[in-house]
């Protein structure tokens, strides 16, 4: 290993061995048992890093190829990541390679902080939507729901039960980087519903018992629960009964149900309808 710094946290380390203890670190972020004993995750590529740091997230290691060394955007970052205390590793292709384990990785990716948002600290005021996912197994669901929930301008997600870990690799890349502007908030079935009891405004949840059609519902009073179930099973009894209303998105195909993200998305959408505006698109001349 090459060191450019001294490896304390604020410097910078110039690492081409795969053996290096840093990063055999990162490596292990892969798996949900070193993420949670770090409380650390990964994520790739230059804009979510600045996205990050933007959004006030707390970085521990910044990795960069390279051929990033000369590049404005690149060496800005790495003097972000200083100035925070975190460490910046310059790296080969083959560290890189390795941490990401992609042929073609992302130039840069960092190492955050993990941030949940407690069940308790979630104020509903009207307008705003919140997401209840009931045991979501698939990473790539739980990121596109957060991407959409991002995009609909809902307020955030809350993980009911045991669900995938919204900061898995698979799962930070689903999000396309929404992962730090959606707050997730994580609860077991019973705090959720002891929670659920408290909050005002209207909780309507998608169900194949759903007697109402979901287009037919007024989402624009108050705040709204959308509770939306488990990829196989959908939601519990418990869940269900909690419900103000149990809809259901009509169909017409053989298909007899639909993927859990996009049953979301269509969801978020329609509670979203009266907010959401296309903007004008300025002349082209």
């Amino acid at each position: 290993m090459n060191e450019r710094h001294a490896g304390a946290p604020g410097q910078v380390k110039e690492v081409t061995s795969l053996a290096n203890p840093l990063v055999k670190d990162i490596k292990a972020l892969a798996l949900k048992k070193f993420r949670d004993q770090q409380n650390a995750f990964m994520a790739e590529g230059l804009k979510l890093v600045i996205d990050a740091l933007d959004l006030g997230w707390q970085i521990r290691t910044l990795v960069f190829a390279k051929a990033g060394r000369g590049n404005a955007a690149v060496e800005k970052v790495a003097a972000r990541t200083v100035a925070a205390g975190g460490t910046v590793l310059e790296v080969s292709e083959k560290v890189l390679v390795a941490i990401t384990r992609r042929d073609n990785p992302q130039m840069v990716v960092g190492v955050f902080s993990q941030k949940f948002l407690a069940l308790k600290d979630i104020r509903a005021d009207n307008g705003d939507v919140w997401v209840a996912l009931d045991r979501v197994r698939d990473p790539g669901n739980l990121g596109t729901v957060i991407r959409t929930v991002d995009a609909v301008g809902a307020r955030g997600v809350i993980l009911v039960g045991d669900t995938t870990d919204p900061f898995s690799v698979e799962t930070v890349r689903a999000t396309m980087g929404s992962i730090f502007a959606v707050p997730v908030a994580k609860a077991t079935t019973e705090a959720f519903l002891a929670w659920r009891g408290g909050f005002s405004g209207l909780v309507a949840g998608t169900h194949l018992k759903g007697a109402v059609d979901y287009r037919s519902v007024d989402f624009s009073r108050g705040p709204v629960l959308l509770m939306m179930g488990n990829e196989q099973q959908g939601l519990p009894e418990s869940l269900a009964a909690s419900c103000d209303r149990l809809l259901r998105i009509p169909q017409a195909g053989r298909a007899d149900s639909l993927n859990l993200a996009v049953a979301t998305g269509i969801m978020l959408f329609e509670i979203r309808r009266g907010a959401l505006k296309l903007e004008p698109i300025p002349d082209q001349q």
